[in-house]
């Protein structure tokens, strides 16, 4: 057992089961419904639901946290999580909680998801039960099943496409009850930079990754590709505020996320020329940070 994973082992179990759920990832649950309902708020003819806007916050919160602990899970059972990875302690690795235990999280979490799921299903109908099936489905094909998603390169696009497409566009509907063009606009940059998370991740992981057979976009393509992938997702997000125009004329272009290009250039950088852990690691929480502000100053734009 690591030094860490042994100075935690008489750690309260609370502690322990916060450590499972990855607080520092769940701005990634928070940021796509914070955006999508500011999107629908300039709607003609929509109006708030708080109700449904805490409901679609608590439901991302939850299959994030899911999706959170069944990676620990599965990651462990698939020989991914070993004592050489450079990343934070997984509990179930490092024998903190027992791999079963682990497991009724994950039903847990999900299943709360999908409880609280029935609230929104009543709003929005069956496109939102759709949307929360996948969603969850995804969460444990993630790295579980007999084809994980992120152990054949395909976990970036799963990111983007729900934790960026689907969360916005989808929080945005639970408002207006309709898709808005605007809020398709604005789910690229919160899904470009949800990805960029994991991509600094992967590139981070790339060798005990490929010596377990999960084979990331990193591990397959190498550590120039992740780099290159980084800073297009980084870059590429600061196109669409000013451009949302482009998906409805009546909306105003959007520079106050542009107030973290600063962050963003720096990030850049970084990941381009530094590969030792420690500095990924802090990139990985850096990247987190620049997510969470860039849509928070997202979203307050739109809804002012």
């Amino acid at each position: 057992m690591g030094t860490v994973a042994h100075r935690l082992a008489g750690a309260p179990r609370w502690r322990l089961w916060l450590l499972a759920a990855r607080p520092a990832t769940l701005p990634a649950a928070v940021v796509p419904v914070l955006v999508g309902t500011a999107a629908a708020l300039p709607a003609e003819g929509a109006l708030p639901r708080p109700l449904a806007f805490l409901a679609a916050l608590l439901c991302s919160l939850l299959i994030q946290v899911g999706t959170n602990v069944a990676n620990d899970y599965f990651d462990f059972r698939k020989g991914a999580d070993t004592a050489e990875r450079l990343g934070p302690t997984r509990v179930t690795q490092a024998g903190l909680i027992a791999p079963s235990q682990v497991l009724a999280a994950t039903l847990l979490a999900f299943g709360l998801a999908a409880l609280v799921g029935l609230y929104l299903i009543a709003l929005g109908g069956w496109p939102i039960l759709l949307v929360g099936a996948l969603s969850i489905i995804a969460g444990l094909a993630y790295t579980g099943g007999p084809y994980p998603l992120g152990y054949h390169g395909l976990g970036d696009l799963f990111v983007f496409v729900f934790f960026g497409l689907v969360a916005v566009v989808g929080s945005a509907y639970l408002q207006a009850a309709r898709i808005e063009p605007v809020a398709l606009g604005a789910a690229v940059p919160t899904g470009l930079l949800v990805t960029a998370i994991l991509v600094v991740n992967n590139l981070r992981d790339a060798d005990t990754d490929r010596a377990a057979g999960k084979m990331t976009l990193a591990a397959r393509f190498g550590r120039r590709a992740a780099r290159i992938q980084y800073g297009l997702l980084v870059l590429g997000a600061y196109l669409f505020p000013p451009a949302l125009p482009l998906f409805d004329p009546a909306v105003k272009p959007h520079w106050l996320p542009w107030l973290t290009l600063p962050l963003g250039l720096l990030l850049v950088r970084t990941v381009a020329t530094r590969s030792d852990g420690p500095t990924l690691n802090r990139a990985l929480k850096q990247t987190g940070l620049l997510h969470l502000v860039f849509g928070l100053l997202f979203a307050g734009s739109m809804a002012a």
